[in-house]
Parts: C-alpha cells; sequence; structure tokens
C-alpha cells in the first residue's frame, strides 16, 4: 500500500515539475519577445514559415 502512495507523490512531484518548466519557458518567450525589434520578430517567423513549407504571401 505505501508503494502507490509513494508513486502517486512521484507523479504529482513530476507534475509540478513540468508545470514549473513550462511556466519558465512560455516567461522566457515572451520576455524575449517583448524586448526584441519588431523586424527581428518578423524575420525569425517569416524564415520559419518558409522552412516549413508554409506560405506566407
Amino acid at each position: 500500500m505505501s508503494q502507490i502512495v509513494q508513486n502517486q507523490a512521484v507523479t504529482t512531484s513530476s507534475k509540478n515539475t513540468q508545470l514549473f518548466a513550462s511556466a519558465l519557458l512560455a516567461l522566457s518567450i515572451l520576455t524575449i519577445v517583448a524586448f526584441a525589434p519588431l523586424e527581428v520578430i518578423h524575420n525569425a517567423t517569416h524564415d520559419t514559415r518558409h522552412s516549413s513549407g508554409f506560405p506566407c504571401h
């Protein structure tokens, strides 16, 4: 019975770690985009669209 409780604790800890990592990544991306010059962001997304074969014009 204690093994089941221990496994649930690991799962909860893993979920919390994943949530924290996702939030940190999202905040990092938001911060980079917020302070980058608009032209840099446009060129990066434009090149990504072309490399993935998605028409952008």
